[in-house]
């Protein structure tokens, strides 16, 4: 696939058919993202795939906590910073408005976050689930490394023919998650990825961009 039509056609997609992935196409995406940049060469992320009755344990956990109206575990990070102020706040309401409505999650539910929490917690139906972590001791810079290795990974995904969908839902429950893959207390979770195949008919929404020229300066060009 054209690195163009990769970029063009990676979405977050929230439905996903049964069909498994095989193992084989994870490693060559998983060996092919090991040349993400990576400053001084460091390559901080620690990646558990989980696919198979492990991953539905997982989902079956979580979602018992969504269903049950569990808060979560104690952010180790923020989602988004405390007050988002336009032009952002903006391009999160239109997007989450989008997104939910597609979801058949109408905005004034007064159940709406227990729904969202569970579909996320059910990985939207997909067969693997990358868990992606850093060493507690890494800074800044190295959670940017992380960020690039993962579009990395959801670029050759797409080349597979492969969708995604990258979900910091789960450190809501990062608890059970270190639980299910093993990972001590000297790591932090980043996120999880989402992947399948994309269920066909289901509704798949595209999120707009704001136009290039809000987001880029050409200076002595």
């Amino acid at each position: 696939m054209d690195v163009y039509e990769a970029v063009n056609s990676r979405r977050a997609v929230r439905a996903f058919s049964a069909e498994p992935v095989p193992k084989e196409v994870l490693e060559r995406v998983l060996t092919a993202a090991s040349r993400a940049p990576s400053s001084g060469n460091l390559q901080p992320w620690h990646v558990y795939v989980v696919t198979g009755e492990p991953l539905a344990e997982l989902k079956r956990r979580a979602t018992s906590r969504a269903l049950a109206g569990d808060p979560g575990d104690e952010r180790e990070y923020p989602m988004y910073p405390a007050e988002l102020v336009p032009p952002y706040l903006d391009r999160f309401s239109a997007a989450a408005a989008q997104r939910y409505e597609a979801l058949g999650i109408e905005r004034g539910d007064p159940g709406r976050p227990m729904k969202i929490a569970a579909l996320n917690s059910e990985a939207f139906g997909a067969p693997v689930v990358l868990f992606c972590y850093l060493d507690r001791r890494m800074g800044p810079g190295q959670w940017g490394d992380a960020g690039m290795y993962l579009q990395t990974v959801m670029l050759l995904l797409r080349a597979e023919g492969l969708h995604s969908c990258p979900q910091v839902m789960w450190t809501m429950y990062r608890r059970t998650v270190a639980e299910a893959v093993g990972a001590d207390d000297g790591l932090v979770l980043f996120c999880g990825v989402s992947v399948g195949f994309e269920e066909e008919g289901a509704p798949q929404p595209r999120t707009g961009r704001a136009d290039m020229t809000e987001t880029v300066n050409f200076i002595g060009v």
